[in-house]
């Protein structure tokens, strides 16, 4: 009997759990899985005007924002929208991150076993460094057809705030890894590019949506947390001439040749005004000058931030209205769901203004077709987890790697490495067998991984030590290290950084290799009887003189954080399946610069008065290591000119000021009325002279005269071809004078200069003289 008992308690005791417990997990799980399956959308009856897909959008949104309370308008003007259910408009989730791939990054995102994964690019600094305006759109156009593909099926939203175009104006930067690099005008091509392939439909409606963008941290952002100093108190000090010629015209390309959706105000002040409560900045050039079509959304928690870090408001309800009436649509956090009806009862915000950004938000929507009934009905309805992670996708993101990656140095005879010769290949270094360390921030769940060891072990055996336990590498296990080294035909170390060391809220103080870093190279290096290869993986540059100077270092290659596929793509550059056109996209200086520089000086010129450097390539005369631009390849190729002007004239109206004989004018404006059809071309002739087939970046660039404490040269276009051996391309640049040659002044307004500018490719330098 006490047998039969304890077998009907065990019995029992099962049936208790599995109904309590396991049932309701599998009905929980099945509902996920059936939302999971459903995408989040308004009008399923369409029985409101604003659901009348036949009505101009205007007309819709003023209809949907009338029939609204206050209370419900507040309620969607964050990024947990609350939607309105007496209308069938669900809640809607905006924050949703699409930087470099599909990214959970956000709360809009999700990853299950429907979608387990999506597509993971390049960091987008590798992606920049190959200079290819193609693959930054296609690469735009790829991850957007993964989000809405993951939308189909309530896994992701339809709003996507990316990319971030902030300019990487310190090498100690965390985030810089997020951005295109330190180039005004890379970073602008690229903002456009991205843009366009994330948001443009295929249908070329231009007046809707396929997702949309968000280009962010507006303005002036690129410190996290330095020495104790947080970005979310930080206030930038910048003049207005470093605003207009470096921190705003990426911005400016995102609204005018991208027609970004969205802009996304930054935690910072500029010049003692936080962003987010700025109307010049908000009002004034986004909405006003730049004309977006689109909503400004705060970054997250900056109303929080404004008031309780900064202390720049007194009452909540000061910084609801600071900021909505500076021009903020939407919030991010929740600060305006709880203070703004409070605000508007205060008479600080007028409800009309709460109107005005429930209409830039719900505009965004309607061009997305959220307001158009059934997403499965619309143009992208047929997307789904089938195009998610296709094998189209994982092999552009193998090449996006191929084509970023920098070779910076190369001995003769060090690479490309031969398979046939290379019998037994050494593969030493904390990042050897990296997988998520190659995605960098702001990343998503991979489509899968391939590592370097496993890319480089597809083509020779190889042997691997990591040499130190992490990239942090207190203590380098150097014995075990040189123990293979001085045994293989060649060795590659795969060293640098991962999040630990470089990533959002984590900035750089040293730029040297992590640790011990450089002693293991150095040793590794001195024993090793052949090629010694180093492969740097770092969102930032590092001042690795020691192995630019190191005979024994044979190769140096840069390769970012080059994505899921980063190891096959690594691989293909070592061995010779991949010549290299990558070019970096930010300087790499020395150590003593760092140490002399603070990261909080937002000046980008020199002082000679103090001693101050300046920043980036286009003010900063010091020594460096590596210099933007820099990049090999396993040919060589030369330019010679086909085409260009010596003299441009300058059309000026009658009794112009500089028109008089005793004019000293050194600038004059670039306005409308004497820029107007005033350009010309450049063709320049490029031939591999090489054996071997591969892509070359051409980088035009110009010295204007020295005025307005001009830019001692600057990045005017880029452009890439594909020769073969022993063949020719030709190269056009279509210069817009007043674009491309004009300067922002001290006072930020733009200026051509005249006298003689160079124009230069290479070591091909060709003058140009403006003249009045």
């Amino acid at each position: 009997m006490a047998s039969q008992y304890a077998k009907h308690s065990v019995l029992l005791c099962f049936r208790i759990v599995f109904s309590c417990f396991f049932l309701p997990q599998i009905f929980l799980f099945n509902a996920r899985l059936a939302s999971a399956q459903t995408p989040a959308y308004a009008c399923a009856s369409g029985n409101y005007t604003f659901c009348d897909t036949s009505l101009d959008v205007k007309i819709r949104v003023d209809d949907l924002v009338k029939m609204l309370t206050l209370q419900e308008k507040v309620a969607n003007l964050v990024d947990g929208a609350a939607g309105v259910s007496r209308l069938g408009i669900p809640k809607y989730e905006w924050w949703s991150e699409i930087l470099h791939g599909v990214s959970n990054t956000g709360p809009g995102v999700h990853f299950t076993s429907l979608v387990p994964g999506a597509t993971s690019f390049p960091q987008v600094i590798l992606t920049a460094a190959s200079f290819n305006k193609s693959l930054f759109e296609i690469i735009g156009k790829v991850v957007s057809t993964e989000g809405r593909a993951m939308y189909n099926v309530g896994l992701a939203g339809l709003t996507y705030w990316s990319p971030n175009v902030n300019i990487f104006r310190d090498p100690r930067w965390g985030r810089g890894q997020e951005t295109p690099g330190e180039d005004p005008t890379l970073t602008s091509n690229y903002a456009a590019a991205f843009v366009r392939g994330l948001q443009q439909r295929d249908d070329g409606d231009k007046d809707r949506l396929k997702v949309a963008s968000c280009c962010k941290h507006y303005t002036a952002y690129d410190l996290d947390n330095w020495k104790g100093i947080q970005r979310y108190t930080f206030n930038a000090l910048v003049t207005q001439q470093d605003l207009d010629d470096t921190f705003q015209p990426p911005f400016k390309s995102c609204v005018l040749d991208g027609n970004v959706a969205s802009v996304m105000c930054s935690y910072n002040q500029v010049n003692g005004k936080p962003t987010c409560g700025d109307p010049d900045l908000l009002s004034g050039i986004v909405r006003g000058k730049w004309n977006l079509n689109g909503y400004i959304v705060t970054d997250c928690d900056s109303l929080d931030v404004i008031f309780n870090n900064q202390h720049y408001t007194k009452t909540p309800e000061e910084t609801v209205a600071l900021t909505l009436n500076a021009g903020v649509d939407l919030n991010c956090g929740s600060f305006l769901a709880k203070n703004g009806e409070s605000a508007v009862n205060k008479g600080l915000v007028n409800e009309s203004v709460i109107d005005r950004a429930l209409t830039n938000n719900f505009a965004t929507l309607m061009r997305l077709g959220f307001f158009d009934g059934d997403p499965k009905k619309q143009l992208y309805g047929n997307l789904g987890p089938k195009d998610v992670c296709t094998p189209e996708n994982q092999e552009l993101a193998r090449e996006a790697a191929r084509q970023g990656i920098v070779l910076l140095k190369n001995t003769a005879g060090s690479l490309p490495l031969s398979p046939a010769v290379i019998k037994s290949l050494a593969v030493i270094g904390p990042n050897a067998q990296a997988t998520h360390t190659m995605l960098g921030n702001y990343e998503g769940v991979p489509c899968k991984y391939v590592t370097p060891l496993q890319g480089l072990s597809a083509s020779v055996s190889t042997v691997f030590q990591a040499g130190c336990s992490d990239v942090s590498c207190a203590t380098a296990q150097v014995d075990e290290a040189k123990k293979i080294a001085a045994a293989a035909d060649a060795v590659v170390l795969v060293m640098g950084s991962d999040q630990s060391i470089e990533t959002e809220g984590r900035d750089r103080v040293n730029i040297t290799l992590p640790g011990q870093q450089s002693l293991l190279i150095s040793e590794v290096a001195s024993v090793s009887k052949g090629p010694v290869i180093l492969v740097i993986m770092s969102g930032g540059g590092w001042d690795v003189q020691f192995a630019k100077d190191s005979p024994k270092i044979t190769s140096i290659l840069w390769v970012g954080f080059p994505g899921e596929a980063g190891g096959a793509a690594i691989a293909d550059v070592i061995f010779g399946l991949h010549n290299p056109s990558g070019r970096l996209p930010m300087t790499w200086y020395p150590q003593s610069y760092v140490d002399k520089v603070s990261m909080t000086d937002m000046h980008m010129r020199p002082d000679p008065a103090t001693g101050y450097p300046g920043r980036t390539y286009r003010f900063y005369k010091g020594q460096t290591v590596y210099s933007f631009g820099d990049g090999l390849g396993y040919s060589t190729f030369t330019h010679s000119l086909v085409q260009a002007p010596k003299v441009v004239s300058v059309p000026l109206e009658e009794g112009h000021v500089c028109r008089s004989s005793s004019s000293t004018c050194k600038s004059i404006d670039a306005v409308e009325q004497s820029c107007k059809n005033l350009g010309f071309n450049i063709q320049l002739r490029v031939r591999n002279v090489g054996t071997m087939s591969g892509s070359h970046t051409v980088l035009l660039f110009s010295s204007p005269p020295s005025v307005h404490n001009a830019a001692q040269k600057h990045l005017l276009g880029f452009q890439k071809l594909h020769l073969t051996p022993q063949t020719e391309g030709l190269v056009k640049f279509n210069v817009d004078v007043c674009k491309h040659l004009s300067m922002a002044d001290e006072l930020g307004n733009r200026k051509v200069a005249v006298g003689e500018h160079v124009l230069h490719v290479g070591d091909l330098k060709h003058p140009l003289t403006v003249r009045i």
